[in-house]
């Protein structure tokens, strides 16, 4: 037995397991099928402020306008979430310039999607896959889901089944299509009036402009927070939801390697 599968041997069992399984979707042309934290070894910080986190990022759609990008990176940005689509037949008018804008700038990116819910999970991510590129090094896609009470075609709030159902059905196309594991982003009345308790092998970006996520999340880990609306960054003129990552500089290049191909 050589160096390599001696310590490979030694390793924790569920290390091994979670190695396995990334050597096998690497095989077929995909990342690993989950980042959870646990798996990964990430010790998530404690603290109860933003600035208690060293990694931040921003969520941009076309209302941010023209980003510049560079002046983003360099002012402190590590990661962005940029809306791509919305229901089955709608993409954010922006999503291709800041796509490519943040990617050649260096900012790791990801899509998110706009859930609706008067159209089958499965559509919406029929039209997420149709819109948004299979990149092996972009963050792994976001589901966002929000009640719409101002929205002029669809007010509808589900019954728990069958949100957990269509959700399911979405997420699960993303994760074959994409080899990586959805992000679920909830704010708290969504979460509160139908989301405790499900989804405990999805990671969650969580909303909390007043209060860390624990004060309205009991019991629901995180792995983003997203702690204000009304942000400021270099090279994005007005205001920006910015968002911290539950974790240190260390966890975060783990947490990014973790779903990238192996050099």
């Amino acid at each position: 037995m050589n160096s390599t599968l001696r310590s490979f041997s030694r390793a924790p069992l569920a290390a091994r397991l979670v190695a396995v399984a990334c050597a096998a979707l690497l095989l077929a042309g995909c990342r690993s099928a989950s980042l959870d934290p646990n798996d990964l070894g990430l010790t998530p910080l404690g603290g109860s402020k933003p600035f208690h986190y060293p990694v931040h990022g921003i969520d941009v759609s076309k209302y941010q306008g023209k980003i510049d990008w560079d002046s983003a990176r360099l002012g402190g940005v590590a990661f962005a979430y940029i809306k791509s689509t919305e229901g089955g037949d709608r993409v954010d008018s922006a999503f291709q310039r800041n796509w490519d804008g943040a990617g050649a700038a260096g900012v790791p990116r990801g899509a998110y999607h706009f859930f609706y819910w008067c159209r089958p999970g499965i559509e919406q991510a029929r039209w997420f896959i149709q819109n948004v590129p299979r990149d092996p090094l972009a963050l792994p896609p976001v589901l966002d889901v929000e009640w719409t009470p101002d929205s002029p075609t669809c007010t509808r709030r589900p019954p728990r089944d069958e949100m957990v159902r269509e959700m399911t059905a979405f997420m699960d196309a993303l994760e074959k299509h994409y080899g990586v594991r959805p992000i679920i982003y909830a704010p708290i009345d969504i979460h509160r009036d139908r989301l405790v308790g499900t989804f405990p092998k999805h990671q969650f970006w969580l909303r909390g402009v007043k209060d860390h996520p624990s004060e309205n999340y009991p019991g629901r880990d995180w792995r983003f927070w997203q702690w204000t609306a009304t942000g400021t960054v270099p090279g994005v003129a007005g205001e920006v939801d910015r968002n911290a990552f539950s974790g240190s500089k260390a966890d975060w290049d783990a947490w990014l390697k973790a779903h990238r191909p192996a050099a």
